[in-house]
């Protein structure tokens, strides 16, 4: 187990400034997006549309910035990995690859669900967003999958938070410092 010194921290190799921005940004949109969907159903009708916009414009906010996190990704590698046994590099691997599946589904879904039961997105108020399906029968199944979804990233996300908590406060390793 490597001590976390700052010599430790200022040697380890980092994201690239713009996978960074990237990660923290969904980071936060999810931690806005999440309870404000998990709410709606508790609003006041008055209140409730206001809920959805930011819900839904926010959610394809996040759609477009993981879809330039996986091509970021995919393009520029990422820095080497601070060494831990094997299990765990592959336990990491598999919930951080879930959760770019999850992040990149969930809107889609979510916005098919939306247009099933008759809603286009209302993009902020300020641009409407063309409907591939319309008004459909598949709502129903459309918003499950949604459900699901968003119940599997607050797993994944509670499963990448306790292995950041792991590696930071138990192994005490720069891998948090990678994303700083």
């Amino acid at each position: 187990m490597s001590s976390l010194t700052e010599s430790h921290v200022t040697d380890v190799p980092r994201y690239r400034p713009v996978a960074r921005v990237l990660h923290w940004l969904v980071a936060l949109l999810v931690l806005v997006v999440w309870p404000v969907g998990f709410v709606i159903h508790f609003v006041k009708d008055e209140a409730k549309m206001g809920f959805y916009l930011v819900h839904e414009s926010f959610g394809f906010v996040i759609l477009w910035m993981m879809l330039a996190r996986l091509a970021v990704r995919l393009i520029v590698p990422p820095p080497p990995e601070v060494e831990m046994p094997l299990l765990q590099k592959r336990v990491a691997a598999i919930v951080h690859w879930l959760l770019y599946g999850a992040l990149l589904l969930q809107p889609i879904f979510g916005f098919l669900a939306t247009n099933a039961f008759g809603f286009p997105l209302d993009w902020f108020g300020l641009v409407t967003v063309w409907s591939p399906i319309g008004k459909s029968d598949l709502a129903p199944n459309l918003m499950s999958v949604h459900v699901f979804l968003g119940w599997s990233i607050l797993v994944l996300f509670c499963l990448h938070f306790a292995g950041v908590l792991h590696h930071h406060v138990v192994r005490r390793d720069a891998t948090l410092h990678r994303m700083l």
